[in-house]
């Protein structure tokens, strides 16, 4: 399949936002894995890899980016998480910053033109150290 640049009118990077790595939001997300492994729980619990996905929930409003996309065809096409040394851990502080890596489109199967756009989300550590990545690629499916 060809693949051709998609160009686009949206910013391409959102404005950084705070998070704080809570106690009991890291039990909570636990929970919800169904998941009780002792890493999770205490003081001094790490995070489970996906847990960076809540990040977004936290964002002020028009910290993050729009890709730009119907939300009515959007799908969720992909997600990968990348931890630069040790998971975070409850009572770290993280700066969150989305921007938009990559966009193209692609014919679709059933006709019409599909969309896609990746968006890597960085969490930063208080001094400016990269700690983890969040690659995430959305996709705009054809108009019927």
């Amino acid at each position: 399949m060809s693949r051709s640049p998609e160009p686009s009118t949206e910013p391409s990077a959102g404005q950084p936002w705070e998070i704080v790595v809570e106690r009991g939001k890291v039990a909570e997300f636990a929970d919800a894995m169904q998941s009780e492994h002792p890493y999770y729980r205490g003081s001094d619990a790490i995070i489970p890899p996906t847990f960076l996905t809540t990040a977004g929930r936290w964002a002020p409003p028009g910290a993050r980016i729009s890709v730009g996309f119907d939300r009515k065809r959007l799908l969720h096409g992909e997600q990968e998480y990348i931890f630069h040394g040790e998971l975070p851990r409850v009572g770290d502080t993280l700066t969150a910053h989305e921007k938009v890596v990559d966009r193209f489109s692609k014919p679709g199967k059933r006709g019409g033109t599909m969309r896609f756009a990746t968006v890597v989300t960085e969490y930063r550590s208080p001094q400016g150290v990269l700690v983890a990545e969040a690659r995430a690629t959305f996709i705009e499916t054809a108009r019927p």
